[in-house]
């Protein structure tokens, strides 16, 4: 059983999971609904993904250096928490409650963008925010939630890793939400999240390609995290994307205000 002291961690993490698929909600209405304003004024396609994209980022960067974020460590992802089991920084225990978070914030999320947009959710140019294969296909689709999943973990990984870095890992990985957004997102709808594709998925009835969003991302990190433990042995970072030095760790031990860095162990 998970032990009943990090229901906080918990609980942070499917809020802040929540919070991120709220955002994306609001935003894809605003700037691809047919009636949105935002949609009239910027009619080319890339720039408005631009414009997602950086809103997107931001709140990425917002949400993990907040205080859900210091909490949890602002996983967000089943993908990132299994990655960092495999670097043998995170307990199986955890990882199955933090995983269980993250699909019950992705689901709550929506059902909350649901009750606050209304049929604006639903309507085609917006259809949930489900994420699935463009024109290119679904070879393609699969390749590239790998190929950008892999990244995402290999700079993570390489950015913690770093005491030197270690504090711009969330604005790392927001930088790549971004770009991500902006460049891939024609191929796959930019998921790399199991837990970010099922709400949509389960509110739009569209469950056609889930399969390409609960195994490439996760298989993308794993092999992310692989690749770290051949080059660098056991020497990854603590399974946070925020370790802020004024909350505790329930990965690493670290206790608030310390003045150890959670490096390796």
């Amino acid at each position: 059983m998970p032990s009943r002291s990090h229901w906080p961690e918990y609980l942070a993490e499917a809020a802040a999971l929540a919070l991120f698929m709220v955002s994306a909600s609001i935003f894809t209405a605003l700037l691809e609904h047919d009636r949105s304003p935002l949609q009239l004024l910027v009619p080319d396609p890339f720039v408005r993904r631009m414009l997602m994209g950086a809103a997107m980022g931001l709140t990425a960067a917002a949400i993990i250096y907040s205080p859900l974020g210091a909490r949890s460590g602002a996983h967000m992802n089943p993908s990132v928490t299994l990655a960092f089991v495999r670097l043998g920084k995170m307990g199986r225990r955890d990882a199955s409650m933090y995983i269980a978070a993250q699909f019950a914030g992705g689901i709550g999320g929506m059902l909350a963008a649901h009750a606050l947009l209304g049929r604006r959710l639903a309507e085609p140019a917006v259809e949930f925010i489900t994420t699935g294969p463009g024109d290119a296909g679904v070879l393609a689709a699969a390749a590239g939630e790998l190929a950008i999943s892999f990244l995402m973990m290999s700079v993570v990984l390489r950015v913690a890793a770093r005491p030197q870095t270690m504090r711009w890992t969330g604005a790392a990985a927001a930088a790549l939400v971004m770009l991500n957004i902006t460049f891939e997102a024609p191929l796959s709808g930019m998921s790399m999240n199991p837990a970010r594709t099922l709400g949509p998925a389960l509110l739009s009835g569209r469950h056609n390609h889930l399969w390409i969003y609960f195994l490439a991302p996760p298989l993308g990190m794993l092999l992310a995290a692989e690749w770290f433990l051949r080059r660098h042995g056991r020497a990854a970072p603590c399974a946070r994307l925020n370790h802020a030095p004024d909350v505790r760790c329930i990965f690493c031990g670290r206790q608030p205000r310390s003045k150890d860095l959670c490096t390796t162990t």
